[in-house]
């Protein structure tokens, strides 16, 4: 029986067609579910850090506004089970290592964003509160996320400036009314390597991209993105700093009562690895 299973799964792999087919839905399919079922998984092993976050949240943010940061004063919605960094957001110490980068974006003149993975809203609503008069495009594959980010941008009073899609691949990034210049802001789990293609980046050459970069899901994404940009745009790299370095060195005064073990918990935003976000400029703006 072994052996025939063998066989049968030798035949498959070298029949070009099938294999195109398979790979395209049933193999793409289980890749989907097993990254989900990781995510499940890790979120079930931090169950009694979500309950101290939890309880740290009713405590400090009993009105779930951003305290601190670049997105200070935005009203949050409950997200505990989409944002594995409710506290951070909340706190506005959320990927804090790109605040500076934040803060030169929102003195841009943009005419329009374009958020491709923006789950709840963090950075599709904020962008929208602090640049009053950009078009927000939000994209997210999960129909729940969709929601709270709708339910975000209402509540913020910008939902008549954030339109919300699902999936965004290059034919729809490029069938986007972009009417100056734009930003497009990228965080999809390693699509960016399908979604900025030769053709896409040559018709972002008048605009600006922000792209976390995910390295761990192929490690040759960040050398193609800058070869793909480098002759049009500016680029320059983030790194991401060590929940644990985040611990010991982030001052708030609502830290105050929790120990190093604490902090580092409240502060987590669970990366495995060092993160690296492009910031890749224009040379030559549309607008």
């Amino acid at each position: 029986m072994k052996s025939a299973c063998k066989s049968f799964a030798t035949g498959l792999v070298r029949n070009d067609v099938l294999w195109r087919f398979l790979s395209a839905t049933v193999f793409k399919a289980m890749l989907y579910m097993q990254r989900e079922r990781q995510k499940y998984e890790e979120c079930q092993g931090r169950l009694p850090d979500q309950i101290f976050i939890g309880r740290a949240v009713e405590q400090i943010f009993p009105d779930l506004k951003v305290r601190h940061g670049v997105f200070r004063g935005m009203q949050y919605v409950p997200v505990r089970h989409l944002s594995g960094a409710l506290f951070p957001k909340l706190l506005g110490t959320y990927e804090r290592e790109v605040h500076p980068v934040l803060e030169r974006i929102c003195r841009q003149n943009y005419t329009e964003i374009v958020n491709v993975g923006c789950a709840e809203g963090y950075y599709a609503v904020g962008l929208a509160l602090r640049l009053p008069k950009v078009k927000v495009f939000a994209f997210d594959t999960n129909e729940e996320a969709k929601l709270r980010c709708r339910e975000l941008a209402e509540l913020n009073g910008v939902g008549d400036r954030v339109i919300l899609g699902s999936f965004c691949d290059p034919a729809v990034l490029l069938s986007l009314p972009l009417t100056g210049r734009a930003l497009i802001v990228s965080d999809c789990e390693g699509y960016e390597k399908q979604l900025f293609t030769p053709e896409v980046v040559k018709q972002l050459a008048p605009h600006d991209v922000f792209i976390e970069v995910h390295d761990d899901v192929d490690i040759n994404i960040s050398t193609m993105l800058r070869n793909r940009f480098e002759p049009t745009h500016r680029i320059e790299s983030v790194f991401s700093v060590d929940d644990i370095q985040k611990a010991k060195s982030y001052s708030y005064p609502e830290l105050e009562n929790y120990d190093l073990a604490g902090r580092k918990i409240l502060l987590g935003e669970w990366r495995p690895h060092i993160m690296e976000w492009l910031f890749i400029q224009t040379r030559n703006p549309a607008a």
